[in-house]
């Protein structure tokens, strides 16, 4: 028997992971506006957010092959689903669907999946960084320039954040080359190449490429010429380490399962908290827009705002009516709001048009 899920406008929200690390910041978010139903493999761990937010529990692991059945107006997956098992009963139900898990190979896969089922409902599939929010920025600066031709994300990663085991899964990546583009041609690149300093908000950041879908979609959604992301860490120590293991081989010779631990240890140590912030240049033609992101509560948080503007996507509830098939979270009706969603979350937008000698700065060298 396979997982049944039904559609059901009056029903609730389905959040599968929905008491994880983004899953309790995105049920903290919705509770207010619709009733939840949450799931994940141990419903002790998300009894007190359940009284909290007045949701239902339910056990549903993805990972065991016991099917699965509901009547919902919608389902948001934060949790890793390898086997497109939420994807695929979301199509076949009609249920309106977002996905801010996946990395580049796993979403062009949900992409083809989706496309060969035809499906009736949305299927938003919100894996840049931060649930969609680069993205989302992104096409916001585009809006504002009237277009895209490059597009550099740098991200700061704070060590000291609140993280879920699943939040370093691009550790596993690291050996893996991927493709970009670069001047309208596409190109594979290593990761943790192209090491360079961005100023990130205050800071001078020590950056190198990370392989993230909005590398993938950007090109396509706003025929960004060259698009780049780049990442870097709150500890210097911390970066100049994952270089050096970069510089050994490491993750070429340890992508084995037996050293996954070994490769996320690297970063995995969350903190009880820490600021989420990242920078996005957009160029078109001669004049650049540089946006720096911050939000104080972390990147959890950002992730979970992403996953929830997505929602309201799907649902129609941002001023538009709801969209057909697969979309991607910078295919927005209306980016000119996007400021003002993220400052409703108390997410800091700062948004300036940069000089040259600014702009050539804020690309890694």
């Amino acid at each position: 028997m396979n997982d049944e899920l039904f559609f059901d406008a009056g029903g609730p929200v389905l959040l599968v992971g929905g008491y994880g690390t983004v899953g309790t910041e995105l049920a903290r978010m919705a509770a207010p506006s619709w009733p939840l139903v949450l799931t994940g493999r141990t419903v002790q761990r998300g009894q007190r957010l359940a009284e909290e937010t007045g949701a239902e529990l339910r056990t549903w692991d993805l990972a065991d092959p016991a099917p699965f059945r509901a009547e919902i107006s919608a389902v948001v997956t934060v949790v890793n689903d390898p086997d497109d098992r939420v994807l695929r009963a979301a199509i076949s139900g009609g249920v309106p669907f977002v996905d801010v898990t996946r990395w580049t190979t796993r979403l062009q896969r949900a992409a083809t999946v989706a496309a060969l089922a035809g499906p009736t409902s949305p299927v938003m599939l919100s894996s840049a960084w931060m649930g969609g929010v680069t993205s989302l920025v992104a096409a916001h600066l585009g809006d504002r320039l009237g277009g895209a031709d490059t597009v550099d994300v740098a991200i700061r990663w704070d060590l000291a954040d609140r993280a879920g085991s699943d939040s370093v899964e691009f550790m596993d990546r690291l050996g893996l080359d991927y493709e970009v583009m670069r001047d309208g041609q596409r190109h594979t690149v290593m990761p943790l190449s192209d090491a360079g300093r961005v100023r990130i908000g205050e800071t001078l950041t020590r950056v190198a490429r990370i392989d993230t879908p909005e590398q993938f979609t950007l090109p396509l959604t706003l025929c960004a010429q060259t698009a780049t992301t780049r990442i870097g860490f709150s500890s210097s120590a911390s970066t100049a380490a994952l270089l050096a293991a970069k510089r050994l081989g490491f993750f070429r010779w340890g992508r084995g399962e037996c050293f996954t631990g070994a490769r996320r240890g690297l970063l995995y140590a969350p903190g009880e908290g820490g600021t989420a912030q990242l920078r996005i240049d957009v160029t078109r033609g001669s004049d650049t827009l540089s946006a720096t992101v911050t939000d104080p509560a972390g990147q959890a948080h950002l992730t979970a705002l992403g996953a929830l503007l997505g929602l309201c996507r799907v649902r129609g509830e941002d001023g538009a009516p709801a969209p057909s098939g697969v979309v991607f979270p910078e295919q927005l009706p209306h980016p000119q709001n996007v400021p003002s969603e993220l400052a409703a979350q108390g997410v800091d937008l700062v948004v300036r048009r940069a000089v040259r000698h600014e702009h050539a700065e804020g690309r890694a060298a």
